[in-house]
């Protein structure tokens, strides 16, 4: 998750970790090289009073609050008849209820400045059911719905939404963040070879995660940025195919669907 606030000309940011260490070299070279640009701040997403500390700090520190950008979530990959519902439940608090969170953290000041924007990065699992991902496209898709409802209440207040859906980058998500587990053998040919694939497909993802900063900066500085925007051609093409795909199927029922109405008279 990234807090940022643009004061005048200059760029801050406030960069909350769950887990900020002394040894955690990437934000030490980050607070080295921006010195007081850059604010530290420890949080756990799903722990209302640390978000709401965390806003509260970037603003007094920095003075102003222009952009949110949700990004904390994980998911593991595992079928979903051997996935605990404690395993649902932690993914589903941190990627869902971690982005309710720190969005109800921000609102009441954009809503009382009247502008803001919150940037909340779904996934393409957020369109399209991955296997194996069941708990991780089940708070992405959550997401979504929350995010597109937000956008339609805070519009008339001044305050933009955009939702990101990234595809597959070169970032440690799919690597040792995720616990890969193929079940039972019945799934070999569903799970088993997403494991598979997964395994040999990291490191050789599409999507270059410095050029993914560089769209969610040029996002942060529009006046009117798109509700949502697929990230990388991966999560294009499969958005594409499978949202023909939908169209076509709900063509092909939409008799039956319709069926339900009361006879006209």
């Amino acid at each position: 998750m990234r807090v940022k606030s643009r004061h005048c000309s200059t760029n801050t940011a406030s960069a909350i970790r769950r887990d900020v260490r002394a040894d955690d070299k990437d934000l030490q070279d980050l607070k080295d090289r921006y010195r007081d640009q850059v604010l530290l701040l420890p949080l756990d997403v799903t722990n209302e009073m640390q978000a709401i500390e965390a806003v509260t700090s970037t603003i007094r520190t920095f003075g102003r609050l222009d952009v949110l950008v949700n990004n904390a979530g994980y998911g593991n990959v595992a079928p979903v008849e051997e996935t605990t519902l404690e395993e649902f439940r932690a993914q589903i608090e941190t990627n869902l209820f971690g982005t309710i969170i720190l969005t109800k953290a921000v609102l009441r000041y954009f809503r009382e400045r009247g502008a803001g924007h919150i940037i909340q990065v779904t996934s393409i699992a957020g369109r399209i059911g991955p296997i194996g991902r069941a708990p991780y496209a089940a708070a992405k898709w959550g997401v979504e719905g929350f995010s597109e409802t937000l956008a339609k209440e805070v519009a008339p207040l001044g305050v933009k939404v955009t939702i990101i859906e990234p595809g597959g980058f070169r970032t440690d998500f799919a690597g040792s963040s995720t616990t890969l587990r193929e079940g039972r053998p019945e799934y070999a040919t569903t799970v088993g070879e997403t494991v598979r694939f997964q395994r040999h497909y990291n490191g050789k993802q599409p999507g270059d995660p410095a050029r993914a900063a560089a769209v969610v900066l040029e996002l942060a500085s529009m006046d009117h940025p798109p509700l949502r925007i697929l990230l990388g051609s991966d999560a294009f093409e499969a958005a594409e195919k499978n949202d023909l795909a939908k169209i076509e199927l709900a063509r092909r029922w939409k008799e039956l669907s319709q069926s339900t109405d009361f006879p006209k008279t």
